[in-house]
């Protein structure tokens, strides 16, 4: 347990380093002038320089910038959202093209006023991004479309290489963390997309230093598993402003590393658990040997070729 001045000022492994390359400030540039939004920059994640600066990775966040939902843990802006924007899927594309990406991810702020919670616009995003760079491996983050199945397939019609859907935290704490969400119907989501398409894999995450026990953790593993969960990522909670939810403590690394070991062992095919892990963290190396062989086939020769792209546009 962590001493009561740990919940006060972080713990030096939270510290980060920033790199501002020219791959990074590119990248960032080219988000404003396609008038793009990214999860990374909206939910304030730590990892956004390793992404953007040495893995080639971004994730996209679709369908604007403003959420029907008010979870407690999330920097991203809350309200009545605008008008759907159907040009945005060929400008993510085409941003996906220009800098030579070979992983994305594509999340979306929850859309409840739309009956099919963005679920068409997703799947056209998918088919944009495949359209113009077929090598670039594409994992989809959506809501949980209020369990509406129907949109699900039209979701899937995208064929994305990963299915992510997050259950954030366990089950006592749902209620508390996330708003309009249920743990049980994010399962059921999983599950679903399993029947849809069985060989493409699944993945969620959780936050720990919510006030969770390890027995807690080692359930919610246990759930996720029974509902054909292959992937499964775990990092630390961090509070984004002060009218969000207080971290209850820092865990340490050393047992990070410990629920990273529990999970392997209970049969997850991947886990990513550390203090700076989130969903999207290493997403490139979570992809299946298909999608790996057809972004290794086709993104040989176009590296050269985005760095000049690159060089031409920044």
């Amino acid at each position: 347990m962590a001493k009561k001045d740990e919940y006060i000022r972080k713990p030096d492994w939270l510290k980060i380093k920033i790199n501002t390359n020219k791959s990074y400030t590119g990248l960032k540039k080219l988000m404003r002038d396609k008038k793009l939004n990214t999860v990374c920059e909206e939910a304030r994640c730590p990892n956004i320089h390793e992404c953007w600066s040495e893995r080639k990775t971004a994730t996209f966040m679709i369908l604007g910038d403003t959420c029907t939902r008010g979870c407690r843990f999330c920097a991203v802006k809350t309200g009545l959202p605008n008008e759907l924007d159907l040009g945005e899927p060929e400008r993510v594309a085409e941003s996906v093209e220009i800098m030579g990406l070979k992983h994305v991810v594509v999340t979306a702020v929850a859309r409840d006023d739309l009956n099919d919670g963005g679920a068409a616009v997703f799947g056209e995003t998918v088919k944009a991004i495949r359209r113009r760079v077929p090598g670039c491996t594409v994992e989809i983050l959506p809501s949980d479309m209020k369990g509406d199945y129907d949109s699900l397939h039209t979701l899937m019609g995208g064929e994305p290489d990963i299915f992510n859907h997050n259950i954030e935290t366990v089950r006592r704490l749902t209620k508390k963390v996330r708003a309009r969400a249920m743990y049980d119907r994010s399962l059921e989501l999983l599950r679903r997309v399993k029947e849809i398409r069985p060989n493409t894999p699944t993945k969620s995450s959780i936050m720990v230093g919510l006030g969770e026990t390890k027995e807690e953790i080692i359930q919610a593993m246990d759930d996720l598993l029974a509902h054909n969960v292959d992937i499964m990522t775990i990092g630390q909670y961090l509070q984004p402003t002060k009218k969000h939810l207080n971290v209850e403590r820092y865990y340490h690394p050393d047992e990070f590393e410990e629920l990273k070991q529990i999970a392997m062992e209970k049969g997850f095919q991947h886990c990513e658990a550390g203090p700076m892990v989130r969903s999207s963290y290493h997403a490139d190396e979570q992809v299946n040997e298909t999608s790996a062989q057809r972004r290794i086939k086709y993104m040989q020769g176009y590296e050269s070729q985005g760095e000049t792209l690159n060089k031409t546009t920044f």
